[in-house]
Parts: C-alpha cells; sequence; structure tokens
C-alpha cells in the first residue's frame, strides 16, 4: 500500500510502527458554528482510509480533536452573552449530527482541548525545561530556530521566512526573542475562559493542543498525521518541532493531507457570499450524495463543488442503488438455492472488480477509480442477475457490492418510503416539542426523518419538506 507523504513529497510504501495496527490523528473542527463543506472533505476523506485500513484487517486507532477554546469561538459567545462551553458543546452536537448524516465514524477518540489543559501544562514546561521555549509577561514561546528541523514539513527556509515572506511569520509581541517564535501559552484578557499555571491564567497555543492530545492517545510516536493542505503550515509544522524537541524522538512517520474545495469554480468565503454549511446541502440532497461526491476526485486534487456536480453525483449513486436494491428484489424471488457451476464461474469473475478496487485504493487512496472499479461491478451485476440466477448467486453479489461500497462509506440500502400522512404527522409532533423548548426530541425527529430520505427546511411560512 502506497500513500503520498507531504514530509518527503512522494508515494512512499505504508510500513505500520506496530504490526497490524495504525494510529492516526486527524486534526478537527474548532467549534463555533456548523461545519462548513471545507471541513467536510477531510472527514470524509480520512474516514474513507481508515475504513480501508480495517477492511484489510488493521486495529485502527482513529483520534481526532474538537478544537472547543478559541477566540472564535470566545467572540461568537460574547456576540450571543453565553458562556464560551455553551457555544462548544452546542456546536459539537451539530458538527456529529452532520458527521452521521455523511457516514463518517465516530473517531475512537474525539478529545476536547479544554479537558486536556493539564497534559499541555505538562508538555510546555517539559520544554522551557529543554531550552526550547521560554517565558515573557505570562507569555511561554517556542524557539523556533532552536529546533533544527523547522520547516521540513512545509520545505520552507527559516530564512527565507524572516526576510522576505513577511505574511507567514507567525503573528506575536515585540517581546519574542525572535519574530518567528511561536506562542505556547498565552495570559487571559478580560471575560475569556482561563486555566492555571506556572506562568499565567491564560490559555494554550492552538498547536500545542494537537501535540498533548496526539501523546496522550496514541503515543509519542504515529504513524499516520492528517488535516486539510491549509494546516501544513504554520499548524502542522509547529506540531513537529514540538512534538519532536519534547519527546526527541520522530513524531508522525506519514504526513497526509486532502487538497482544497471551491465553490463554482472559486474559492469558499463568507466575503464571496459563496460558503455553504454541511447542513445547508443536507436541506437540498441526502448527505451520501455530499459523501460520493468528495470521493469522486482524488483526495490531493482541487474539489470544485457546484449544484451541477451535485445533480451528477446524486444520479451515480442512484444507479449503485437500484443496483443493489435490484439484487434484493431478484433474491426474494430465486427460485433456486445453490448457484450452477456457470454461476460458480461468473461470480469468481468478480475478482477482478475486486481487485481493481484495491489497486486504486492502494495507490493512494485513490477513490475516483474504485468508485469506477464499483461502477463496474454494477455493470456486470446489471447484466449476469436476472429472474433466472439461484439466490446464492444474487446474495454473493449483493454481499460484495455492500462490502465494496462500506469501505467507501456509501449506503446502498435503500431508505424506506414514509407516506406522507406519517411525515406530517412527525412534523407536528416536532413542532410540538420546540415549542415545548424540547430540543432534544425536535432534534431526533429531524434526524429519523433525514435517514428515512425526508429533508426539512424551516422558513417563516413554516417547516416545508421534500424527498431528497
Amino acid at each position: 500500500m502506497k500513500l503520498y507523504n507531504t514530509l518527503s513529497k512522494k508515494k512512499e510504501e505504508f510500513t505500520p510502527l506496530e504490526e497490524g495496527k495504525v494510529r492516526m490523528y486527524v486534526c478537527g473542527p474548532t467549534v463555533y458554528n456548523f461545519i462548513h463543506i471545507g471541513n467536510a472533505r477531510p472527514m470524509i476523506v480520512f474516514d474513507t482510509v481508515r475504513r480501508y485500513f480495517e477492511y484489510k484487517g488493521y486495529d485502527v486507532n482513529y483520534v481526532s480533536n474538537f478544537t472547543d477554546v478559541d477566540d472564535k469561538i470566545i467572540k461568537k459567545a460574547i456576540e450571543e452573552g453565553v458562556s464560551s462551553d455553551e457555544i462548544s458543546k452546542r456546536y459539537i452536537a451539530e458538527c456529529k449530527k452532520d458527521m452521521e448524516g455523511m457516514n463518517v465514524k465516530p473517531a475512537t477518540t474525539h478529545p476536547l482541548a479544554t479537558e486536556e489543559i493539564g497534559g499541555m501544562i505538562e508538555m510546555i514546561g517539559a520544554l522551557i525545561e529543554k531550552g526550547y521555549a521560554y517565558e515573557k509577561n505570562g507569555t511561554v514561546y517556542f524557539r523556533t530556530r532552536k529546533f533544527p528541523d523547522y520547516g521540513k514539513l512545509s520545505h520552507k527556509n527559516l530564512d527565507d521566512l524572516r526576510s522576505g515572506e513577511r505574511s507567514l511569520l507567525v503573528t506575536g509581541e515585540d517581546e519574542k526573542e525572535d519574530p518567528l517564535d511561536f506562542v505556547l501559552w498565552k495570559p487571559k484578557k478580560e471575560g475569556e475562559p482561563s486555566w492555571e499555571s506556572p506562568w499565567s491564567d491564560g490559555r494554550p497555543g492552538w498547536h500545542i493542543e494537537c501535540s498533548e492530545m496526539s501523546k496522550k492517545y496514541l503515543g509519542e510516536q504515529i504513524d499516520i498525521h492528517a488535516g486539510g493542505e491549509d494546516l501544513v503550515f504554520p499548524h502542522h509544522e509547529n506540531e513537529i518541532a514540538q512534538s519532536e524537541a519534547a519527546n526527541g524522538k520522530e513524531f508522525a512517520k506519514y504526513w497526509m493531507h486532502n487538497a482544497f474545495l471551491n465553490i463554482d469554480n472559486r474559492k469558499m468565503s463568507k466575503s464571496l457570499g459563496n460558503f455553504r454549511t454541511v447542513r445547508e446541502i443536507s436541506e437540498q440532497f441526502d448527505l451520501q450524495v455530499l459523501r460520493f461526491f468528495m470521493l469522486s476526485a482524488h483526495y490531493r486534487s482541487p474539489l470544485n463543488f457546484s449544484a451541477d456536480l451535485m445533480d451528477a453525483s446524486k444520479t451515480g449513486l442512484e444507479r449503485i442503488i437500484n443496483a443493489a436494491d435490484h439484487l434484493k428484489f431478484l433474491t426474494g424471488n430465486a427460485k433456486a438455492e445453490k448457484m450452477t457451476e456457470e454461476e460458480a464461474d461468473a461470480y469468481a469473475k468478480t475478482e477482478e472488480y475486486v481487485k481493481a478496487f484495491e489497486t486504486a485504493m492502494e495507490d493512494d487512496f485513490n477513490t475516483a477509480d474504485a468508485v469506477a472499479a464499483v461502477f463496474d461491478l454494477v455493470k456486470y451485476s446489471n447484466t449476469t442477475a436476472n429472474a433466472d440466477s439461484a439466490r446464492e448467486y444474487l446474495e454473493n453479489l449483493r454481499s460484495l457490492l455492500t462490502k465494496l461500497t462500506d469501505v467507501l462509506g456509501l449506503i446502498v440500502e435503500r431508505k424506506e418510503e414514509m407516506l406522507d400522512a406519517d411525515i406530517e404527522k412527525l412534523i407536528e409532533e416536532r413542532q410540538a416539542a420546540r415549542k415545548a423548548k424540547d430540543f432534544a426530541r425536535a432534534d431526533e425527529i429531524r434526524g429519523e426523518l433525514l435517514k428515512k430520505g425526508i429533508i426539512l427546511k424551516d422558513t417563516r411560512e413554516g417547516v416545508q419538506w421534500k424527498r431528497a
């Protein structure tokens, strides 16, 4: 199995630190609002990577954090007049709903930054002891130049950063020894959440959070560290510096980064008015369609989001679901139990589609080619399975199709059709729950309807619904 390592800028054979096990850390979102489709790409991509490792028999320890203390969270809390904790808890819950809709498996551990402050303080203390960090007026900085390998991931040169690339400098105060030094701990400002430390009442810098959470839940060395390409510098570069300086050993063997996602050929941004949340997408499409769309391109290729491409993805996914549904129908009506010799030979030929699928996935997780292999299997299934086929042959075909699509996180079981009256009844119950401020039940009903392919949209005129 080969994967592209950002560290070496080439594809490398994957060899785990411990045979049969994979330790994987994926940077999660900062929870101050609904997640956007840019956040969704790494979630889907690296969930698929995890699923393939599991398909190949690996025991995967998959850790993905929630950054639940941050300037943006604090700003949102001040705007709403509530605590930062209330904001982060609300949007962690909303994020988990969206992840479920995209069929992203829960991580082995989803650590919260605010629950790991003690470990971060210990790591910062170790860095100070070793001379890699220093304190000035309650702020602790990392001595970037003391770490000789700084820049090895982003392939940036420290002197170039200092002289020319002013925009890449890590921001800070004049009290730094060097403008490139970055913050490990900062004193609190009025109204901010804070924790006691030997240097000041304050909170950790963003970078130290992931270094500590990765170490606690995966150990000092891990197999794969992953995230969006926007994290390569400075976040992942700084993680390497902190972790390797503190622990005295290589932090991660392989670094994987997905490319950016554009909207209608333009970079997604609030200023352009093309900022799309996963929740907004769920009002137009089943989130399985979003997942299928994300996997239709290689994860290291830029991906362009548009309504037309989502419609095409919906059609493609429907083709796979129809094939699985047809096999289910034929199985229920099959007359013969066991495969004939001809059918056994026909089923043996499906091995070439499995091989094509695995070859694609083992070439740096080329999901686009893996999806193509699934379509080839669908075509083969449609042409060889019929009303005269034996139940065993039909069941084997459907089982294989389900097995491969499950690696991609695609659900091929058709959602039960609900009667309009039953939908309206649940919507009424949801409205009553909201009126009674029973938001947990209201959310439960929305989720229940979404699982059955019913998309709700709350408007001023009332609740509108449609089938996905």
